[in-house]
């Protein structure tokens, strides 16, 4: 419980800092791109004062660094230079300029901050076991998943990119490719990286820490992902509800006819 609290502190002044420099840039969007990095930063953090490099941990590191620097490399390249997101503007213009930028500092930073430590959870199990040290089936099951859960990732957002570039393709909706299966390649892959961490963990005999897992899938289905992007997708383009009807939700499947 102390490494978790240093960590939730070392996460504390992280999104302190980058609430300062929003206020001074008026940019709340910069705290997204620190999502996926701060991953990296929690677990590095478990690495080093845990003891013992074992191949478990190595994997982990290794898979952590990669998604999160994907991560935040891809929003980093759709974001930096756009202005703030439209949400963080609705928020700014809803709660006021003059208490906007301290009402910021809970409703995104500290809230940001607590879900990076729950859903990170499965990275403590795996840091803080002592019990197998050698890989076994789980493990070989989670790189599996990993793999397919970047790969569509990876794959999804490119795609949605390129479409998204081509003015052809305004106003239209993206069903080819990866998003001929699922309305949400890019979700459902990060719902699968967190369920292969999830995985590792119960390999590691960590069992009650896939609650991390847990928690990021009900963010991507039900809060910030495939929830709230329908209801904008929706209103916006009149083709969707189509879409909707042939086409799997989150978890990959044929389209129906």
């Amino acid at each position: 419980m102390t490494i978790f609290l240093q960590a939730a502190l070392l996460i504390w002044i992280l999104v302190t800092l980058l609430w300062i420099w929003s206020v001074i840039i008026k940019n709340v969007s910069i705290i997204d791109l620190f999502w996926g990095m701060s991953f990296v930063v929690v677990n590095s953090f478990y690495v080093l004062t845990t003891g013992e490099l074992t191949i478990r941990k190595i994997l982990i590191m290794a898979f952590v660094g990669l998604w999160g620097l994907r991560l935040s490399i891809h929003l980093a390249l759709r974001n930096i230079g756009k202005g703030e997101d439209f949400r963080y503007q609705q928020f700014r213009k809803d709660y006021g300029e003059k208490r906007y930028w301290w009402f910021s500092y809970m409703q995104t930073f500290l809230l940001q901050g607590i879900l990076v430590m729950l859903v990170s959870l499965p990275l403590l199990g795996i840091n803080l076991s002592q019990h197998t040290k050698e890989l076994n089936i789980l493990d070989y099951i989670g790189i599996a998943l990993w793999l397919l859960g970047f790969s569509f990732e990876t794959i999804g957002d490119y795609q949605l990119s390129r479409f998204k570039k081509n003015p052809n393709n305004k106003g239209k909706v993206l069903d080819t490719g990866l998003w001929k299966y699922t309305r949400h390649p890019n979700y459902f892959g990060d719902a699968a990286v967190w369920w292969s961490f999830a995985l590792f963990s119960i390999a590691a005999s960590a069992y009650w820490y896939i609650i991390g897992a847990i928690i990021m899938t009900y963010l991507l289905v039900k809060i910030s992902g495939v929830s709230l992007l329908e209801k904008s997708l929706n209103k916006t383009k009149p083709q969707y509800q189509e879409y909707i009807r042939k086409t799997s939700a989150f978890i990959p499947w044929f389209p129906k006819k």
